[in-house]
């Protein structure tokens, strides 16, 4: 039949009960004659008490034990789940990311594979043996014991899937698959049968918490096709992949996403002239803090106004680095806003259509909304606005394109008629 990757996060092996029911849905995709390596998490809430007890010993843990601590969650995991399968009679047998030579860099807390030795893996497979892999970490040349940061499992699964050449990586979770918008918002909000590999990666980045944006790049670049599903509900989930017969007359967007973690900073009156965009972002970078939207407004007086975004983390550090140069870069003041969040559209429709952009501020103009910023890309519109509007905006952004609509003519139409 197929070989299957499936991955399960912390919530779905959170429990014993719960480990016994992944059994049983590994057990399933056995019987339906498909072979299957599972990759697992460290059960919910084990990561966050291991790091407790490292605080416990030291405020700043070396990089290095830390890695040897939090990745024994992950062991414990492996361990239970192939002992529940062999309980219920189907051989397993669990490997570390070491035991698997899941080779990453020597950067502690964020490694990056490199390469993954499959023999043992598909050794396994070929005695009708199911592989339990650790997710979340592997090994440096050298031996040392590295993790690949949080969400880590979800790059496991799809490096372990590319390196078998797996027919699908399946990654379960508490959720049924990526829907039109966040359901807790907006009620009507669709499930998707397909999304490409482009609209997720836009979407994980744009504050969809459904898949790590790192595993999904991976996914991309090696073309593992991916599908989310729920562990608790049955379902066909979302399938996330080129989408090559779909092509460009697919539904014009796919979802809406939001990031509600965003702030706000406005330099005004700095003089405009070659480098200042440099001057006012070096400092910033510098103290690595990422900046996402820029606008820049000229005035007459050959000076010019300066707004960009940060994560509402680095609001309060930015402004005071600001703040310290105001004087430097002859600026008039320093003002910033952290009650602001960032919706978005996100389609690879629109790359074939045009007026969309004008639908999305029109309707955000009946609602009374200002939009403070505004980015777009070949697949995406994101806007600044308010907080206290988000819920409102996703609502009447939801309807106004018809995405709980699953026809994609439904939405040419709810275009063609502005």
């Amino acid at each position: 039949m197929a070989l299957l990757v499936q991955k399960f996060g912390g919530t779905s092996v959170g429990s014993i009960s719960k480990i016994q029911h992944v059994a049983d849905k590994v057990i399933s995709a056995r019987e339906q004659g498909h072979d299957v390596v599972v990759v697992v998490s460290a059960m919910s809430g084990e990561t966050n008490r291991l790091i407790d007890l490292a605080k416990e010993i030291s405020t700043a843990p070396p990089p290095r034990e830390l890695d040897v601590l939090v990745s024994t969650g992950e062991q414990v995991t492996i361990a239970l789940l192939s002992m529940a399968l062999t309980e219920k009679g189907h051989s397993a047998r669990s490997y570390t990311g070491t035991q698997i030579g899941m080779l990453t860099d020597n950067v502690h807390g964020k490694a990056r594979i490199r390469s993954i030795n499959s023999e043992r893996i598909l050794s396994d497979i070929k005695r009708g043996c199911v592989v339990v892999v650790a997710g979340f970490q592997g090994v440096t040349g050298e031996g040392h014991i590295t993790t690949l940061g949080r969400g880590g499992s979800d790059t496991s699964a799809v490096a372990v899937a590319a390196a078998i050449n797996a027919d699908e990586c399946q990654i379960y979770t508490d959720v049924k698959g990526v829907y039109t918008t966040d359901p807790r918002i907006e009620s009507k909000a669709r499930l998707l049968k397909n999304i490409t590999f482009e609209e997720m990666l836009e979407m994980a980045s744009l504050g969809s918490k459904v898949l790590q944006i790192r595993a999904v790049e991976f996914a991309g670049k090696h073309n593992v096709p991916l599908r989310v599903l729920s562990t608790f509900e049955e379902g066909e989930g979302t399938l996330i992949n080129y989408d090559e017969e779909g092509g460009m007359e697919q539904a014009l967007i796919s979802g809406i996403a939001f990031n509600r973690d965003e702030a706000q900073i406005t330099i005004t009156g700095v003089p405009d002239k070659p480098g200042i965009a440099f001057q006012i972002l070096g400092p910033i970078a510098e103290a690595n803090i990422e900046v996402d939207m820029i606008v820049q407004n000229v005035a007459g007086d050959e000076t010019t106004d300066f707004t960009f975004t940060v994560h509402r983390n680095d609001y309060d550090c930015s402004l005071k680095i600001l703040k310290k140069n105001a004087v430097e870069l002859q600026a008039e003041d320093v003002s910033g806003d952290d009650t602001i969040v960032k919706v978005s559209m996100v389609g690879v429709g629109m790359r074939s259509h045009a007026g969309i952009a004008s639908k999305m501020f029109e309707v955000l103009s009946k609602e009374s909304i200002n939009i403070r910023m505004i980015s777009t890309s070949e697949i995406k519109i994101s806007v600044i606005i308010d907080e206290k509007y988000l819920e409102l905006a996703v609502r009447a952004l939801h309807s106004a394109f018809n995405l709980e609509e699953p026809s994609p003519q439904n939405e040419e139409n709810s275009l063609s008629e502005t």
